[in-house]
């Protein structure tokens, strides 16, 4: 019986293939959109999740300044100076790396070529605690931290700036008039998560930089590793205390610094995203139901121009649970083929949209599985109304129907 029924509505589909076409290309549109949003939304999630851990792993990031309001920006506090970071060191325990950094653009200049960039005086758990490796020369060792020697490592698009194909190792930069050494290139991270190109900076020993750039000693970053399995909540509350106390803040008194979990960044920016993906695809299935009316509004009008043909086999012996089921089999076909082309669609345009966006392709068996069974459920649902209209009708008042 479903046999013949499909047979019947491949038939009927074939007979009229542009108003088959029209009918399906609802469906389409909402199994691609559906796809394609929940498909470019878990690229961004993974994207995301990619660059925070660019950042450095239970980072704390520790800044002087309170808040205005709700984020708008630092207000004017104390600097921290590289005694608070040996403080951090030496009397918090669990932490992996401390690594206090001072920072300011400005410009480079290699031969006749020239770039602005940002300039960070840095110690060298600063790399331990961003995960950030040299790809190419060397770190800086103990005693050109401890001299400040003119010494500096460059990031890849600084390098590329500057140097081109070139290696720049051993090779002699000014900055500020002053002629620094390049002794290493450090591994390309590219853009974080609030589009900045991680890889345009230069980094040089804190001693270097305050005594040749800032001509201060002034610390305006003081980044903290926690060891893994260690709690970043309690490294967090031990730091504030500390800071506390150095700074002489009563406890009447708010902090006038800021510690940052990137954790709970992390956090709040994956579910932001998620959020966004799922409404997103919320939003694109209502074009799946706006489909499923384009079917009903159809078969309706296809009902009515085939009573005759109903009423026709009704009076030769058909039941009407047969003519019920050709029309749903009819509706559920086109929906069908509305879900399998809207599956292609959606990974056509899924491929380009990541390659525009930059993002990782990231397949989701499920939500393609879902989808596909949705423009069925969707067929069958909004094709029960024309179907049943079609059985329910009189054989002798149909074969009446001009």
């Amino acid at each position: 019986m479903i046999g013949n029924a499909l047979i019947l509505a491949l038939r009927a589909i074939r007979r009229n293939k542009m108003r088959s076409f029209l009918t399906m290309l609802g469906i389409v549109i909402g199994v691609a959109a559906v796809i394609t949003l929940v498909t470019v939304g878990g690229g961004a999630t993974a994207k995301v999740t990619e660059d925070i851990a660019k950042l450095g792993s239970n980072l704390l990031m520790v800044t002087p300044g309170q808040m205005r309001g709700g984020g708008g920006g630092h207000g004017t506090a104390k600097s921290f100076d590289v005694d608070d970071a040996k403080a951090i060191t030496r009397e918090i325990g669990s932490l992996k790396a401390v690594a206090p950094s001072s920072s300011s653009t400005a410009m480079a200049v290699f031969g006749s070529k020239s770039w602005s960039t940002l300039v960070t005086g840095v110690e060298n758990g600063f790399l331990k605690v961003k995960d950030w490796s040299v790809e190419e020369g060397r770190e800086f060792s103990d005693g050109e931290i401890r001299s400040g020697t003119a010494v500096c490592i460059l990031g890849a698009t600084a390098k590329k700036e500057l140097f081109g194909e070139q290696t720049p190792v051993e090779q002699r930069i000014r900055i500020k008039g002053i002629s620094f050494e390049v002794v290493g290139i450090l591994t390309a991270k590219g853009q974080s998560t609030t589009g900045r190109d991680q890889d345009d900076l230069i980094i040089m020993p804190l001693r270097a930089f305050q005594r040749r750039i800032s001509g201060n000693e002034d610390i305006s970053l003081i980044q903290v590793s926690v060891e893994d399995g260690a709690s970043t909540e309690k490294a967090q509350q031990d730091i504030e205390g500390l800071l506390r106390e150095r700074r002489r803040i009563s406890t009447l008194k708010a902090n006038d610094f800021q510690i940052r979990d990137m954790k709970e960044l992390a956090s709040t920016m994956l579910a932001t995203t998620q959020l966004l993906t799922t409404l997103l695809g919320a939003v694109a299935a209502v074009s799946l139901l706006v489909g499923g009316i384009g079917i009903m509004n159809i078969m309706l009008v296809s009902v009515t121009e085939r009573t005759r043909e109903i009423g026709t086999r009704l009076a030769i012996g058909a039941l009407e649970r047969e003519v019920l089921l050709q029309f749903l089999v009819e509706a559920m076909v086109l929906s069908a083929f509305g879900g399998f082309f809207g599956i292609i669609l959606a990974l056509i345009t899924s491929a380009v949209l990541v390659r525009i966006l930059d993002v990782p392709f990231v397949w989701n068996t499920g939500i393609i599985f879902i989808a596909f069974v949705f423009s069925a459920a969707v067929g069958l649902i909004f094709g029960y109304v024309p179907a049943h209209k079609a059985a329910s009708l009189d054989p002798i008042e149909a074969l009446r129907h001009e």
